[in-house]
């Protein structure tokens, strides 16, 4: 079923030399959630650091209150030796194209933190830069907090263009600037990490779980039972399964449960999740691999996002969005 194991290649804290990036100033594109994480992280490990931000944005007014002063992209691009860009997949490219390609430097790194545009060759760096992925695999939130803590969030790192020959190392300074190496750094491609996230984010983590949870919710609406109820029963216990699993895994999960609940999870589940929606997953899969994904993904946003934005609209009105509010009125402790 599964194709020869390869152990992954990790790097810790004695594999990587924080002294490569104190010699360069690093510029963050975009203060966003992971880009005032990182940004934070990089200046208490003593790194040179520059950000960028709209001014007039509340990300610019963040930066300030962080003790920043917020450049132009343009402006921090040409100051900068690596450029970590980290605005939004579908802006990215263009942010790149008007303000950033003009203003490299042979030598220069440019870094990402998911591989979506180098992937798909929405960006098409000059061939006298390095080009390297540090990718935390959490939220900025928590690569803030767990770097104050003296620990750190596991990240991917990927080399996609190895100009200097030293784009190893100093991927791994970086790494280590922001705390990855604290905790552990996996070396893994551009295209693997960006084929694995979006498959992930599409039929499991956001796609399929939305999806799994509507369905349920309105089986039992439809049978008769409150919503209320049915709200609870498929939605907010989901927190209470997915956080022992985050914590124990599959069988940790199943050993703090019922045994009621344990049997119903071997002998229903496969009937959810059957083999048609297996074959759909490889479908999904090769939607992703081929391009077609990114490519409609692309082309929604050029058409200025019209079916997103009616989907999204859509979704807001389901039923179990306005039973959710009024229930998550009764709990402040969610606040």
């Amino acid at each position: 079923m599964y194709k020869e194991e390869q152990m992954a290649k990790i790097y810790y804290e004695k594999d990587a030399d924080l002294e490569i990036l104190k010699q360069k100033k690093v510029a963050i594109i975009g203060y966003g959630i992971q880009g005032r994480a990182q940004s934070l992280n990089l200046r208490d490990s003593g790194i040179d650091i520059i950000v960028s931000e709209l001014e007039g944005t509340p990300n610019f007014e963040q930066a300030i209150k962080d003790g920043f002063s917020p450049l132009s992209v343009a402006e921090a691009a040409k100051q900068a030796d690596v450029i970590q860009i980290l605005t939004q997949d579908h802006v990215q490219a263009i942010v790149y194209n008007e303000s950033i390609v003009a203003n490299l430097e042979k030598g220069n790194s440019l870094v990402f933190s998911h591989g979506f545009n180098i992937r798909f060759k929405q960006i098409l760096p000059p061939d006298n830069v390095d080009v390297f992925m540090i990718a935390p695999k959490g939220p900025g939130a928590l690569v803030r907090r767990m770097y104050e803590e003296g620990k750190g969030v596991p990240c991917l790192v990927a080399i996609y263009q190895d100009t200097t020959g030293k784009a190893l190392e100093t991927a791994l300074s970086y790494a280590k600037a922001i705390g990855g190496t604290r905790a552990g750094v996996i070396e893994t491609t551009f295209e693997e990490e960006t084929e694995t996230d979006l498959f992930g984010e599409q039929t499991v983590l956001c796609g399929g779980v939305t999806e799994l949870v509507k369905a349920g919710f309105d089986t039992l609406v439809e049978a008769g039972y409150q919503p209320e109820i049915a709200y609870f029963e498929c939605l907010h216990e989901l927190k209470l399964i997915t956080d022992l699993i985050y914590q124990y895994g599959m069988q940790g999960m199943r050993k703090r449960v019922s045994d009621t609940a344990e049997y119903g999870d071997y002998t229903r589940g496969k009937r959810i999740i059957n083999k048609q929606t297996r074959e759909e997953m490889k479908n999904i899969l090769k939607e992703i691999t081929s391009g077609q994904f990114a490519q409609e993904w692309i082309d929604e946003n050029k058409k200025g996002s019209v079916e997103f934005n009616k989907m999204r609209e859509t979704d807001k009105k389901h039923k179990i969005e306005e039973v959710g509010e009024s229930l998550r009125s009764l709990m402040p402790w969610m606040e």
